[in-house]
């Protein structure tokens, strides 16, 4: 824990406590986006794609699976590939909670993972070094139980700029947020075959879902764009066109 968050605890636990609870209280609860998890789309070479994790990669904000992020990833990389992608996503999620899933998953292969965890990592408390040790965990599982040829982290949204959370708790959660992506992207480039999208995720007016809290369609536009130019990277071969 850095001094900064250690302080930042005992001036104002209280406070952020209240926060909060009343942030959840008043959030409203989107439900995941419509839509099938799994599919084939596209022809050519065979890609094997799998997209993991909470609330953000579930697609709520979005109304369709179409409109999310897996919809807009698919629909990029089927235009190099035959993808044959599945999606195992739910909200609440934190990094223990997805380590659980996969462990209740059969054993099969998967060319490309797209791994989007952490905002509830970042909202318990959780410490940054606790928050990596899992991270490696997940690696291993992903790896080890899915024989992942390639791994795509996606960073912790800037939650300082969250509309739904008050000050000080956007702040401190922000500051959270921050930290865990430095030692996320120390973590992902010591890793072979895994790599940390520089995506900027950040609001703008209209991007953001109604409840101030999760991406909108255009932010999740945004994010399938950056990951499918590092997958097609990843994998050799140039993406055709703009994506």
């Amino acid at each position: 824990m850095s001094k900064t968050e250690a302080l930042a605890k005992i001036m104002l636990g209280p406070v952020l406590l209240m926060q909060g609870a009343y942030t959840r209280r008043v959030t409203p609860k989107l439900p995941e986006a419509e839509g099938e998890r799994q599919g084939m789309a596209g022809s050519g070479e065979i890609l094997r794609l799998l997209i993991l994790g909470d609330s953000a990669a579930a697609g709520v904000g979005a109304s369709t699976q179409a409109e999310a992020l897996s919809g807009q990833l698919v629909s990029r990389l089927a235009r190099d590939y035959q993808v044959r992608w599945s999606l195992w996503a739910r909200s609440g999620l934190d990094s223990q909670a997805l380590l659980e899933m996969l462990e209740q998953q059969p054993p099969q292969v998967f060319d490309v993972v797209l791994l989007s965890i952490g905002v509830n990592d970042v909202t318990s408390t959780l410490t940054v070094d606790q928050w990596i040790a899992r991270q490696q965990q997940l690696l291993a599982v992903l790896r080890g139980r899915f024989a992942a040829r390639q791994i795509v982290m996606s960073p912790v949204p800037p939650m300082h700029l969250f509309p739904a959370l008050p000050q000080p708790l956007r702040w401190y959660l922000g500051n959270r947020a921050a930290r865990f992506n430095t030692r996320l992207a120390q973590l992902a480039s010591r890793e072979d075959h895994c790599t940390m999208l520089t995506t900027d995720l950040a609001p703008v007016a209209g991007s953001m879902a109604r409840d101030g809290f999760h991406p909108g369609p255009a932010i999740y536009s945004l994010w399938a764009d950056d990951a499918a130019q590092v997958i097609a990277r990843q994998l050799g071969k140039p993406a055709s066109g703009k994506l």
